[in-house]
């Protein structure tokens, strides 16, 4: 294995910047690996290789002409392929968008572009980014490198498996339930949710409007707060961007690198209180906490009754934002059609396509989202749902007044065996049990490694009030300079 694709996002960026080597070196060291690994891995849709060698020379000539670098200038980037990207196929893990090449780029892109980093491809995904395991892939799923009969996670999969199987040092992911967060730590990398808004949704393929959030997802804490500082900030192309400066997420890394905590409180969900997550992921994540506690910082105690209720409420929320988005997807205007013999009316080949374009659980979110926002039962259901939100929103508020930051275990178990959960959607929808809350309630939070169960990784999870990200960053770290990074057996 090369050494450029084992070093961190950070360091190649040190090294590009040095003219140590060049930044197409470094790009196709990755293309060779992805050449390499990935039809056992298959974490990539699309891979871009003349896009990724142009982007790569043009940031060589931007160095070799004077012009300063930015931080990851020159760094290969992958990214999930729910964000448009121009003259590049998106299909959102969806057979219905197959072949489509969006005409723009997400902003998120264009702000990595004029950064200077290189964009290898676009990663697999749960379609539509509903799924916990990325077997709900139109186009197949990805496995886990860590043991390839196991799931990778999802719905971001793909850029979490590119991330272990060293085909990528940076990904892009998204997150409406735990979508970049649960990925990170079954396959031992991490990932991170910013706050709601704190990231630019325009052109993110929507699925839930009011929770799905782009992020960043690394090998190391640095390496992902210095992507999160590039691809954040206020963008009026988005009406949900806040208009406010990124939270200095790089510096807080640096510092929680240092090993210091001292005064920093940790809260400790009362409700989660380590139930439902296997014993192995409740040992890995308290010789976690004792590390940290060890670094300086108090575990406090807190209550979020609420949060019990969290994973039914978004199961409506998101179900029915889904169902009003999605509906955009006929077969008139692009992606799939089932062609019309001439005979048949527009509905008809509006629900043909839709028969054939969409999958299992798609189907199943769209059905279960139409009902709830249906005259009769939108009080019931969607009403209700959004009340329990505003109940969860008030339980972090609260929790914030006595913790910093709040902490449990990102995920109640390891990657488990592909098609062990697939028969019984609940038992799948369990793997975000931990992750929801700070969905309904917009705020950041983070998966760190922090050990080993069966020989797989557990994710740390810590979420941070609202524009505080650096908080969790901070924490993240010192984290890792308390138990350091995993690295998965040889492909």
């Amino acid at each position: 294995m090369s050494d450029l694709i084992r070093m961190t996002a950070a360091e190649l960026a040190r090294r590009i910047a040095a003219r140590e080597v060049s930044a197409v070196e470094a790009a196709q060291a990755h293309l060779d690996r992805i050449g390499a690994v990935d039809e056992r891995v298959h974490a990539f849709l699309h891979v871009d290789t003349e896009g990724a060698l142009a982007a790569a020379r043009a940031a060589d000539e931007a160095i070799a002409r004077g012009e300063s670098p930015g931080p990851l200038a020159g760094v290969p980037v992958a990214v999930k392929d729910v964000v448009t990207t121009k003259g590049i196929p998106t299909t959102a893990g969806s057979r219905i968008l197959e072949g489509w090449v969006p005409p723009y780029d997400g902003t998120i892109v264009t702000r990595m572009r004029e950064a200077g980093l290189v964009m290898l491809g676009k990663t697999n995904m749960d379609e539509f980014a509903m799924g916990s395991s990325t077997e709900y892939s139109g186009y197949g799923p990805s496995f886990n490198p860590w043991d390839l009969t196991r799931i990778p996670g999802g719905s971001g999969g793909g850029s979490a498996a590119a991330l272990a199987a060293y085909e990528a040092p940076l990904a892009i992911g998204t997150d409406t339930g735990g979508s970049i967060r649960q990925p990170g730590a079954v396959t031992g990398t991490v990932g991170a949710k910013p706050t709601y808004g704190g990231t630019s949704r325009y052109g993110l393929v929507a699925f839930s409007s009011s929770l799905d959030t782009p992020g960043p997802c690394g090998r190391t804490v640095e390496d992902t707060a210095l992507l999160h500082a590039i691809i954040a900030g206020h963008d009026p192309h988005d009406s949900t961007s806040i208009p406010a400066p990124v939270p200095p997420v790089v510096e807080a890394a640096r510092q929680g690198a240092t090993g210091d905590l001292t005064g920093v409180r940790l809260g400790l969900v009362k409700e989660f209180g380590g139930e439902g997550a296997e014993p192995g992921v409740a040992a890995a994540f308290r010789e976690g906490l004792d590390a940290l506690v060890k670094l300086g910082a108090e575990v406090v105690e807190v209550s979020c009754p609420h949060f019990a209720y969290a994973l039914p409420a978004y199961y409506l929320i998101a179900p029915s934002e889904c169902s009003s988005n999605l509906a955009r997807f006929d077969g008139v205007r692009y992606g799939l059609r089932v062609r019309d013999d001439g005979t048949r009316t527009l509905e008809e080949v509006m629900s043909l396509t839709r028969e054939a374009g969409f999958g299992p659980e798609v189907k199943r979110r769209i059905i279960l989202g139409t009902y709830a926002l249906s005259s009769g039962y939108y009080d019931a259901y969607y009403g209700q749902a959004q009340k329990v939100r505003t109940l969860v929103t008030r339980d972090f508020t609260a929790a914030f007044e006595k913790a910093d930051v709040l902490v449990s275990p990102t995920t109640p178990l390891v990657a488990f065996p592909f098609g062990s959960r697939t028969t019984d959607p609940y038992q799948m929808y369990l793997a975000d049990l931990f992750t929801i809350p700070a969905n309904l309630y917009g705020g950041p939070a983070i998966s760190v490694p922090c050990g080993l169960s069966e020989g797989l990784p557990v994710g740390f999870h810590v979420m941070a009030p609202v524009m505080a990200d650096d908080r969790m960053y901070r924490v993240g770290a010192a984290l890792e300079s308390a138990i350091g990074t995993f690295t998965p057996p040889e492909l």
